[in-house]
This record gives structure tokens, sequence and C-alpha cells, in this order.
């Protein structure tokens, strides 16, 4: 099924004809009405139509003449054509990923793609309808590389550290993934449905009514998912202030000891702060304690 845009198909065969060289520089491109009379639709499509060749910068306004391609937007047809006629929605993917992992997710766009990439904007739209759609295959391709084992572990518990661990592990590796997933509004993931899925498999049989199993399967990955949101604002605040954890502990070190000189926080000040800024051992801390209790509520639903 095409999910492309009416107004984007319209300018991406507008923009195929730039790349081939049948629209050469400063030649018109069709005008909002012929685009009305090719393509059969309304003149607000039209209009947008040349916004968007307009924006990919391959087309500019000239008074007195209408919009015409411009030098800039003429590129060598063959090399340009050879580069669009590699892309796949796979090598789209995993592009976006790429850009992700090093810049973060607001860096990705479908321009900052497509440059990536060596290819025209609108080609892009050949392959996925937009930004929504390309992130939500990224997901799904990082969450189908951590997939779970047919069995695992034997007991519940021990499938449990392992199903959260690899969401930790996954998390660390691609630190924009904690924000581009939610809890409340969940995406409709097969690959992150497997993850649930798996949890209430391991809960199935130790005495939790199908509810509570369920509050389980959502409050494990939403602790493993609050910490991460911790490691991506990490990695944030690294690339824009250009210090590492260790660093800006250094460089914060005297406003840190006069807070605490005042004598209001006794407990904290007599802490090592650089303990709570291990998050793997605080990952670990707290799913040991969360199983913890949980055991004892098995256990208690076990007992006589």
């Amino acid at each position: 099924m095409d999910t492309m845009p009416p107004y984007l198909r319209i300018a991406a065969a507008i923009s195929d004809r730039i790349a081939d060289g049948e629209l050469a520089a400063g030649q018109r491109v069709p005008s909002a009405r012929q685009i009305m009379r090719d393509w059969g639709v309304a003149m607000a499509t039209a209009t947008k139509v040349l916004a968007a060749l307009r924006q990919e910068g391959l087309v500019e306004a000239r008074t007195g003449v209408g919009t015409v391609v411009r030098a800039s937007g003429a590129r060598p047809p063959t090399a340009r054509r050879s580069a669009e006629g590699t892309l796949t929605r796979d090598r789209l993917v995993a592009t976006g990923i790429a850009i992700a992992d090093t810049d973060g997710l607001d860096a990705l766009s479908m321009r900052r793609l497509a440059t990536e990439l060596g290819a025209g904007v609108m080609s892009l739209y050949r392959h996925v309808s937009g930004k929504d759609e390309l992130v939500t295959l990224m997901l799904r391709s990082v969450f189908a590389a951590s997939e779970l084992p047919a069995r695992g572990p034997e007991g519940w518990r021990a499938k449990l550290e392992l199903v959260c661990q690899a969401q930790w592990t996954l998390y660390q590796h691609h630190p924009w993934t904690a924000a581009a997933v939610s809890m409340t509004r969940p995406l409709l993931l097969p690959e992150a449905m497997a993850h649930t899925e798996w949890t209430l498999a391991a809960l199935d049989g130790v005495g939790l009514g199908d509810e509570e199993r369920l509050r389980e399967a959502v409050s494990l990955p939403a602790f493993v998912r609050g910490l991460a949101l911790s490691v991506a604002a990490e990695r944030e605040a690294e690339r824009r202030t250009g210090l590492t954890n260790d660093q800006w502990w250094v460089s914060s070190v005297r406003e840190v000891e006069s807070v605490l000189a005042t004598g209001r926080f006794p407990l904290l000040a007599a802490t090592s702060a650089g303990v709570a800024t291990d998050l793997d051992a605080v990952f670990r801390q707290g799913l040991a304690r969360h199983l913890d209790g949980l055991a004892a509520r098995v256990a208690g639903r076990e007992s006589p």
C-alpha cells in the first residue's frame, strides 16, 4: 500500500525529472495550475508540491518567470540516480539508527538522512512515509536485535533478570530508544511486545493473578526505562557541554562542597557522590531489590 502523501509523490516525480536532467537549471517546472491539471489534485496540494521542492533546495521562484530549477538543484544525473538507485528501506533504517546513536533522535531528520545517504530528500519517501514511520522501523530493528531465547534459564527470577538485562543493554547501545517508547501509549511493535510476552510467561504459574502479573510486566520495564532516560540525558549533556560526567563533577566540586558544608544534608555529605552516578550499579541493585520483594510476595502466595 502506498502511504506517501499525494503532494510528496508528485514532488518526487518532478524531483526525478530534475535529477535525470529533463528539467535543467533555469528551466520552469510545472506551475501550481499545471500540477492541478496533470495530476488531478486541488490547488492546496499543488501549492504544497512546490513548497516541498523549494524546501529541498531544488527550485526557486523568479519574478516574472515562475518557479524554476535552481542551479544548485540540478545535480549530475548519473551520480544522483546511482545513489538513489541503491536506496532500500533497510539502508534508511540502519542509517537512521547510526545518526540517532551518535547525535540523538532530535538530530534525525529526513534532510539529514538524505545527506548521509547522498540522495534527494524526495527519494526517501518512496520507502517511508516520514520520520514517524522511520523511527517505528528503527525501534523494531533494535528490538529485533535483542531477541530473547526460546526458553531461557530455569526459574522465574532468572528469566526476569535476563529480560531486564536485555532491555538495559539495548538502552545503553541506543539511548534514544528510551524516550521513543511509551509505557502508557505503546507503539504496536511486535519485537518489543515479545519482551512483555516473555515476562508474562516467566510469571505464569507462580500464584499471581492476571492483573498482578500484567502490572509486573509494566513496572519492570518502566524501572529499566526510567533509569535509561538518565543515560540518554547524560549522553546529551556530554554532547552539549563537551564534559564527561567525571569532568562535570570535578568542575562542580567547589559548588557541591559549599552546599554540603551548610550542614543541612549530613547524611548526603557522608556519602560518596560517585556511587550514585554508577548507573550500572544502580540498575543491578534496583532490580535485585524489586525481585527480592516479588520473591517474598510469591513465597507468601505459596505458603499455607
